[in-house]
């Protein structure tokens, strides 16, 4: 099977410290993947690497085929604006947005129309069990609320893959099953992939496959 994505030999050292050390992973179409490991192993650099948001030092990435180590900075970023989506431990909500603003900003940054944006967004924040809050800014919402507007944000422009880091490390158990219920249903009835990075082995058992990054590098679940 082709990979969607795929990072081989990635090294990666802030100062004296490496972060990756030979880390490989390989991503395909429509899969749920757990990164799992301690802190400090390098998991979360692994996954901005990955995605394009921090640039190894040495090694490959590539999607589709297509090698993003040389990809420019406008390159990387434009496939971040519609091929990636991203949630983050504390969702990274726009303050100063509503809810429904929020899951159609990237739709709009892409140059979509005001009404389609927000039409395809209140339509995702259906699916996520959270439109009556359309109208409600972050500090307005709970955790788990605000959490499920970033996975509508993250999915609303169709990505083939979205990296997800410690997406329930801030919510109660309860919340952080239903966020993970709600992404991990989500992305595969979209055919999405997606890139957990996770410490939690209850988080980790929504994915299809694991990998464990130690040392900076990736092993897969079995080989322990």
């Amino acid at each position: 099977m082709t990979a969607l994505l795929a990072a081989v030999d990635l090294h990666k050292s802030y100062g004296s410290t490496a972060a990756l050390a030979g880390a490989h992973l390989t991503v395909h179409a429509g899969e749920t993947l757990a990164v799992m490991g301690p802190s400090g192993s390098g998991k979360s650099t692994l996954l901005h690497c990955v995605a394009g948001l921090t640039r190894a030092d040495a090694g490959t990435v590539s999607y589709r085929g297509r090698d993003l180590s040389a990809a420019s900075d406008r390159e990387r970023s434009a496939l971040r604006r519609t091929d990636f989506g991203f949630v983050f431990q504390f969702g990274q909500l726009v303050p100063e947005l509503t809810a429904l603003q929020n899951v159609a900003l990237p739709l709009r940054l892409n140059g979509i129309a005001r009404r389609t944006a927000e039409r395809r967004a209140l339509a995702w924040l259906d699916r996520l069990g959270v439109v009556d809050k359309s109208g409600n800014r972050p500090g307005e919402l709970s955790g788990g609320q605000g959490q499920r507007v970033a996975v509508a944000r993250a999915l609303v422009t169709g990505p083939a893959v979205v990296f997800a880091d410690e997406p329930t490390g801030a919510l109660d158990s309860y919340s952080g099953e239903q966020v993970m219920t709600l992404l991990t249903g989500s992305a595969r009835a979209a055919g999405t992939a997606v890139v957990l990075v996770t410490h939690d082995i209850r988080v980790a058992a929504y994915a299809d496959r694991e990998v464990v990054v130690r040392d900076g590098q990736c092993q897969d679940r079995e080989a322990f």
